[in-house]
């Protein structure tokens, strides 16, 4: 294989998993490398060493999220305009947004969070292992996350499986499962001015607006009582746009991250299953291993910036209004960063992982609450004492920008 033939546009790439070697591939012979596209789209530049990853998530000057960050599409003013969120922010108005809710999820605040955590994984396994088999994503990686996002938004727990199809729907629009209107499709264009393409965006609207009538003028402590009733600080007050992509993105992103993580996680441990049982021997390894099994799901492929001018990188000339992707998942398998980079090893020391976009401005909001749901999660599994086996067949979303698990048919039995 020569980067010549890599071609991260192609959805296909993906349906197996990850393509490891396609990125290896890149990461040693063509570290910037242009990646043509079918029209529309013009092509992209590939980043898959992690050094290069870090330093344009950090660089908002040169790389701007402002012409879209979240996928490949290229974008008029007018969808720009419409679609435009808190990862489409740049600069004072960025932080003014994340710092809305950024006390909201960090470690201290979250602490107060376990017992309510430990409570929900006991009713999530209990139900799950009590069928004996199952798909782990339906029964705990799908629903664990998305009871949590129930609850920091104080909705009613039924909406929780709501909440996981519009996130299937929004997330997956490249994925026939998961999507009513497809990526690409002719159908699609009527839906051009609405993140991802989607129609559930309106469902989604539609129902922060419900609840944003409810609580607004009241003194909610949930996120959503938060987002109406606060200005941030920079003085702006969030517009019905501002709020709709913001909402969205707390059901959207609220439970991705994990799910996936815990998704690759428990398959990583049965395909090891030498790991599993060191953890249960030696239980205080899990906050590193936490760290090893986020390098090691790194459940999201990529986010994208746009270049702001002419510039050269590694020998290549980059112009003004070229998009420059950053593949995180070929970042956490650097040789140049990670010994035996493609071992799972739970006792992995200074894991230096960029699953988070690691110290750029736009650093995952959620990236305490993962690690404490992923860290609950699995110490539960390990405190029952029971042998979780594949029971079938793993298919993938069909996906080059989440890295996500679909299927994966276990089966339970006493240890």
């Amino acid at each position: 294989m020569t980067p010549d033939d890599v071609d991260l546009s192609d959805l296909g790439l993906f349906a197996p998993g990850a393509p490891w070697d396609s990125f290896r591939v890149l990461r040693e012979q063509s570290p910037v490398h242009w990646n043509p596209e079918p029209a529309p789209n013009r092509g992209f530049w590939s980043l898959t060493r992690q050094a290069d990853i870090v330093a344009v998530g950090r660089d908002d000057a040169t790389y701007s999220s402002e012409q879209g960050a979240v996928n490949l599409e290229e974008l008029d003013d007018a969808q720009l305009e419409m679609r435009k969120s808190m990862l489409e922010t740049d600069g004072a108005r960025h932080w003014a947004l994340r710092r809305l809710l950024q006390r909201d999820f960090t470690a201290r605040s979250l602490a107060g969070y376990e017992t309510f955590l430990r409570g929900l994984t006991a009713t999530t396994l209990d139900a799950a292992f009590a069928q004996g088999e199952f798909d782990f994503v339906k029964a705990v990686s799908a629903d664990y996350p998305i009871r949590v996002l129930v609850r920091l938004m104080d909705v009613p727990d039924e909406m929780g499986d709501q909440f996981i199809k519009w996130s299937n729907r929004l997330v997956g629009n490249t994925d026939p499962d998961y999507a009513d209107v497809l990526l690409g499709s002719k159908e699609s264009e009527q839906y051009r001015d609405l993140p991802f393409r989607s129609p559930a965006a309106l469902e989604v609207f539609a129902y922060g607006d419900s609840l944003a009538r409810e609580r607004k003028g009241g003194d909610g402590t949930d996120l959503v009582s938060k987002l109406v009733n606060q200005t941030p600080e920079d003085g702006i007050p969030l517009s019905e746009r501002d709020f709709h992509t913001y909402f969205l993105l707390l059901v959207a992103a609220g439970n991705e991250t994990t799910r996936h993580t815990l998704s690759h996680t428990m398959r990583a441990l049965i395909e090891h299953p030498e790991a599993m049982e060191q953890l249960r021997v030696r239980p205080e390894l899990l906050p590193v291993a936490v760290e090893e099994f986020l390098r090691w799901a790194s459940p999201v492929y990529h986010f994208r910036r746009t270049a702001t001018r002419d510039h050269e990188l590694h020998d290549q000339q980059i112009r003004a209004g070229d998009k420059v992707v950053m593949w995180y998942a070929s970042g956490n398998r650097d040789e140049s960063v990670f010994d035996a980079p493609d071992v799972f090893d739970i006792e992995r020391a200074n894991n230096d992982h960029v699953t988070f976009g690691k110290g750029g401005p736009h650093f995952c909001l959620g990236n305490q609450l993962a690690r404490l749901e992923v860290r609950i999660m699995i110490e539960e599994i390990l405190r029952r004492g029971v042998r979780v086996e594949l029971d079938g067949t793993i298919e993938h979303v069909r996906s080059n920008f989440i890295h996500g698990i679909k299927q994966f048919p276990v089966r339970v039995s006493a240890a």
